[in-house]
């Protein structure tokens, strides 16, 4: 079995969790600038079995995908080009960030540590992939 990995891509930077092997638990891998995600990408499969990839897909209140979208696209096709063997799925991302932001304070993380864009964004991916796998485990 291998991990599933999660992204939260952002237009600048990319939160970037991951499961364990037995895909159990998810934990917070990286954040990692943009322009820098395929290579990384490229790394992360050659050192591990990464069995899927999930994205956090921005929607609006009325389930329609929001502005957002326009960078993630462009994204998700380029990664099935390179990777067209990869199962990619997305997930809705609403409320994430204001989750993330919650976790860290119920987590005692103080409040320069709140405020790090980059931490954010990896407990965001971390919660987008945990959402998953509970989603999972029910269906």
């Amino acid at each position: 079995m291998g991990r599933i990995l999660a992204i939260d891509y952002g237009k600048k930077r990319v939160g970037i969790a991951v499961t364990d092997p037995l895909q159990m638990i998810a934990t917070r891998l990286t954040t990692v600038p943009t322009h820098q995600i395929w290579i990384f990408l490229k790394e992360y499969f050659s050192l591990e079995v990464v069995e899927k990839v999930i994205v956090g897909y921005p929607m609006q209140m009325n389930n329609q995908p929001s502005e957002a979208v326009i960078y993630i696209n462009p994204f998700l096709k380029k990664f099935q080009k390179d990777y067209p063997d990869m199962p990619l799925e997305q997930v809705d991302e609403r409320f994430t960030s204001k989750m993330a932001f919650q976790t860290m304070i119920d987590a005692g993380l103080k409040k320069k540590d709140r405020q790090n864009k980059e931490t954010i964004d990896g407990v965001s991916a971390t919660i987008i992939l945990q959402s998953y796998l509970e989603q999972k485990k029910y269906n």
